[in-house]
């Protein structure tokens, strides 16, 4: 018994915002950017769209590719930090919207982590449960809402996209997940955060006078951070399945730095013609930036049956993982 991706989409919103767009916004510059970043461009979504109008289009481009009408999910599962409510879950507009009428779901939120933890959620359910046939994995983010666009440290980064990757339980097929690694650290929660707009810090005008509805990062930190914890859970996932670092087709980490993606390859070490980047066209997309690399590399058959393909990431929290899988 197997649980396989059958269907891939994503989307990304039809306004690009250049590195000399942003030029003209706050004191910073193209080479600049690039040069520490790799980005080069990133999508903004319009006024009105918003985490679940991005999901449905990333949404119904891989049920599109798998032939799987809505009605036949059974559960959906939304990786957001900046859903449309905290309640109702962005989750339930995207049942509502796709029709998808025998599906329960929920939101999980994990930062850029969160589609690696809501794939490993969906495996769970779906190896314990039979009965669940197909899942939908979503990461959706509109992370344009969430930055402060006069600071030049964090406004570069972000970028607005969904990704979708539609699961199947096949009984007569084996596993393409090989193993999986997950982890969290509650002792650096400053490092990357939104301090106000929970129950801890709830809207008020001081918080919004002191922008705190805004990303917070502290980029020397993360960076340091996040190379140790995502080269530590690759190796331990290689370890896990008895796969070999050499046999890897493919790295696609979060693309949330070139130099991270640099650094972690080195590590590993694994040459960079096999780290899918494409952080030069998207910027940081949080949860949706694997998916939208996988979309990608089926679409433009990049991936082949039987590759092994190794899925990274690091995000606030802290969190991070790994996962394995053989196409």
């Amino acid at each position: 018994m197997g649980i396989k991706i059958r269907g891939t989409g994503s989307y990304t919103p039809d306004k690009v915002l250049t590195n000399e767009d942003l030029e003209k916004m706050v004191e910073t510059n193209d080479e600049w950017i690039r040069t520490r970043t790799g980005i080069c461009q990133r999508h903004i979504a319009a006024p009105e769209q918003a985490c679940s109008d991005l999901a449905e289009k990333a949404a119904r481009a891989a049920l599109e590719m798998a032939g799987v009408a809505p009605e036949e999910l059974n559960a959906i599962i939304v990786a957001t930090i900046s859903p449309d409510h905290i309640f109702p879950s962005t989750a339930c507009l995207l049942q509502h919207r796709l029709g998808a009428t025998k599906a329960f779901g929920f939101d999980l939120e994990a930062a850029c982590s969160g589609l690696l933890f809501s794939l490993e959620t969906a495996r769970g359910l779906m190896s314990v449960n039979r009965k669940y046939r197909y899942v939908l994995v979503i990461g959706s983010e509109k992370l344009s809402a969430l930055v402060n666009w006069e600071d030049r440290n964090t406004c570069v980064l972000f970028g607005d996209g969904a990704s979708a990757l539609l699961l199947e339980n096949c009984p007569d097929e084996e596993d393409c997940f090989l193993a999986s690694d997950l982890g969290v650290d509650g002792n650096s929660l400053d490092i990357l955060s939104l301090p106000a707009g929970g129950s801890r810090n709830p809207a008020s005008v001081q918080t919004v006078t002191d922008k705190m509805h805004y990303i917070h990062m502290a980029g020397r930190d993360v960076f340091k951070l996040a190379v140790n914890a995502m080269v530590s859970s690759c190796k331990k996932v290689l370890e896990e399945a008895n796969v070999s670092i050499d046999q890897v087709r493919w790295l696609v980490p979060h693309q949330a730095n070139a130099r991270i993606m640099s650094a972690v390859a080195q590590r590993l070490p694994l040459e960079e013609e096999r780290v899918f980047i494409n952080i030069g066209k998207y910027g940081n997309t949080s949860a949706a930036s694997i998916g939208i690399c996988i979309d990608e590399m089926v679409r433009s058959g990049q991936v082949q049956k039987g590759d092994y393909v190794l899925l990274t990431a690091f995000g606030g929290g802290l969190t991070w993982g790994a996962i394995l899988i053989k196409w």
